[in-house]
């Protein structure tokens, strides 16, 4: 565990074996290099006492757009804001608790009163909240839901986090019958096989064949193109899985049921 925290893009990969019964094995760093981090939105960002006064000023300055436009817009200022008050989030937990250890330090001398332990008491709260913001954030980039609420296995979410990405990391493909390890063409090569996917007349993906699709009855024609009532929509939205795979636009429904 510990190599893997340290060395988080190292994969291993057999080499060729040739005449011998034994393969040499091959250690690689696999720098994910795949262009600018996309938008998330993240539930821990709801243990800060401001952030819902801050989401709330920011969506009435954006003024009047559509509503997928002003989400868009918003990722802006949250980038911002977190940045501000969730960057360095393990420097902030060190530097609670060397501020801890200090106050025990003086303990140990004999320098003890009613200030020192209201400070240490302080200080112990507001570091028990950054272990939680933190063990919040890892459980949602590792999506696992196992493990019980705040029981602080951080390192648990961590290494699942960091397993995921290892195995969602494509570093080779083959093409056209070659096996190609270029992460640019390897890029161009997916988006082409979804572009021609996509235009095909003839698509098992998306249900159809040859262009043609069963006729419905007049009667359930009339039920999918009603349109659907404040009630429904909602009812839509709070069914689903708050803190599961956000949308496109990196808003995850914890963050639009809570704001």
């Amino acid at each position: 565990m510990e190599w893997l925290e340290e060395f988080s893009e190292t994969r291993l990969r057999g080499g060729p074996r040739d005449l011998s019964d034994h393969c040499t094995i091959i250690v690689e760093e696999q720098r994910m290099q795949g262009g600018p981090r996309p938008f998330r939105g993240l539930d821990a960002w709801f243990t800060h006492d401001d952030f819902l006064r801050m989401v709330k000023k920011e969506w009435k300055g954006l003024g009047k757009m559509q509503f997928t436009d002003k989400l868009k817009a918003l990722a802006a200022p949250l980038r911002s804001w977190h940045k501000n008050n969730f960057g360095e989030m393990d420097k902030k937990i060190l530097k609670f608790e060397e501020e801890i250890k200090k106050i025990d330090d003086l303990v140990s001398t004999g320098v003890y009163d009613a200030t020192t332990e209201a400070r240490r008491k302080a200080l112990v709260t507001c570091c028990e909240r950054w272990y939680v913001r933190k063990e919040i954030q890892w459980k949602q980039m590792s999506r696992s839901w196992q493990a019980k609420e705040m029981d602080r296995n951080t390192r648990y979410f961590h290494n699942i986090a960091l397993t995921r990405r290892r195995n969602n990391l494509i570093d080779t493909l083959v093409v056209n019958g070659r096996m190609v390890r270029n992460k640019a063409r390897i890029k161009i090569a997916i988006k082409e096989f979804y572009k021609d996917l996509y235009h095909q007349k003839s698509s098992p993906l998306l249900g159809f064949r040859d262009g043609l699709v069963a006729k419905i009855a007049e009667e359930e024609s009339v039920s999918l193109e009603a349109m659907p009532s404040a009630e429904e929509i909602r009812q839509a939205v709070w069914d689903c899985e708050s803190s599961k795979a956000p949308g496109c636009d990196g808003f995850n429904m914890n963050f639009i049921k809570r704001c």
